[in-house]
């Protein structure tokens, strides 16, 4: 039976919540491995026999694993959603997972770049020119000057770009909308490749933006090997991913004084928690430049 409403909780991920396939197999993937743990060593028939020891008993096991605090959080996200949806069905009385406390995280500051190495980036992009340099200048302007997830960038299709209007239709998390605007170097480079490269590289794909080599729709893999061997190209040792470019961008925002929480409506999030992160990177760099600019600042050595 747990297997049962595993199928149908799924389902109703996909259809009442609209979640993006990637969330879903994430939260299928995590409370299949729960239920299998259930089953294998409590043989457990209904959710009604789940009791809190047995959630904790788990959750020692992924510890007991080695699974570090950030990826155990997840799991536990995954698990009060589903014990969210028991409760909603009426399987279950209680959310016995809201009981327990997520496992103690060291926070860390997402990575961000500085102008120059934007600059070192898109120099590396431009390369010698070809169908697949239009496009990665493409990819870089519009992921550093939108803030786009890396999702947004690989589901951007054609009729989303409105280039005359400088702004482009983005389907977020929750399938939920919103526009954002288009800086003019990002609408120069999308024009240059679409209008130029695109075409050339015999897109199987219609709509999609950006395909790859064969034509395809570029995938998130391909997204994230191809950022990095830009920095690698432009002599950037950070660990930097195309989500990088979303935090600079937010970061760069802020530091130039953008509001709070347009920031927030521009990257989508839900929570302006989310979003307060880049305001201490901010501070974090302006602390660091007063040091580097000030001779009062400067620490005795």
């Amino acid at each position: 039976m747990l297997k049962n409403l595993e199928k149908e909780y799924i389902y109703y991920l996909r259809v009442t919540k609209g979640l993006a396939p990637n969330t879903i197999l994430s939260y299928s993937n995590d409370v299949s491995d729960y239920l299998t743990f259930l089953e294998t060593n409590y043989q457990l028939k209904t959710p009604r026999a789940i009791t809190k020891e047995h959630i904790q008993n788990y959750l020692a096991r992924l510890k007991r694993k080695g699974m570090d605090p950030k990826s155990v959080t997840r799991k536990l996200s995954a698990l009060r959603s589903f014990h969210q949806y028991l409760m909603q069905e009426r399987e279950v009385d209680e959310n016995l997972v809201v009981k327990i406390p997520k496992p103690k995280t060291t926070k860390s500051l997402p990575v961000v770049l500085n102008t120059d190495e934007i600059g070192r980036l898109l120099e590396a992009a431009r390369g010698k020119g070809s169908s697949l340099d239009y496009r990665n200048v493409a990819i870089i302007e519009l992921a550093y000057g939108s803030g786009l997830r890396v999702s947004e960038l690989t589901d951007l299709e054609i009729s989303d770009l409105h280039l005359n209007m400088a702004l482009v239709n983005i389907t977020g998390k929750g399938n939920k909308e919103r526009i954002v605007p288009l800086g003019g170097e990002a609408i120069v480079a999308l024009r240059n490749y679409l209008g130029n490269a695109r075409q050339k590289m015999n897109p199987k794909n219609r709509e999609a933006v950006f395909v790859n080599r064969q034509g395809e729709k570029l995938s998130r893999v391909g997204l994230f090997k191809l950022i990095r061997s830009l920095a690698l190209k432009a002599g950037i040792d950070k660990p930097i991913s195309p989500h990088t470019l979303r935090h600079t961008f937010a970061t760069h925002l802020l530091e130039n004084g953008a509001d709070l929480r347009s920031v927030q409506e521009l990257l989508g999030h839900e929570d302006i928690l989310t979003t307060e992160t880049y305001t201490h990177i901010s501070r974090r760099h302006m602390t660091e430049e007063y040091e580097k600019a000030h001779p009062r600042a400067r620490k005795e050595e």
